[in-house]
């Protein structure tokens, strides 16, 4: 079995998430292409020590680019919005700054 922080790559922090956070109580993360909502829901809960109600994924799929001559692609991406119980206080990304 993975562990969460193998799982969970990063917090997807953009004005449009950290508004539904504060709305909604939902968070963003970048997480690892083979997870499932079940694998993220349990690394979120162990993680922020929350209790989670909901997870919805998005697969993203990268653009390609192009630099002069040479093209490239970005790397394909997974988001997971992850809703929290109510009740549950919200996730706080950066304490001890």
């Amino acid at each position: 079995m993975r562990t969460p922080s193998k799982i969970i790559i990063r917090p997807l922090l953009t004005e449009k998430n950290l508004l539904a956070k504060e709305k909604t109580n939902t968070l963003a993360f970048e997480v690892s292409a083979d997870a499932g909502k079940i694998e993220i829901a349990k690394a979120v809960e162990e993680l922020f020590k929350t209790k989670v109600a909901e997870v919805r994924t998005i697969n993203v799929m990268g653009k390609e680019k192009r630099l002069g001559r040479f093209e490239g692609k970005r790397a394909d991406t997974k988001k997971a919005y992850v809703r929290l119980k109510k009740g549950q206080k919200p996730v706080e990304y950066f304490e001890g700054l």
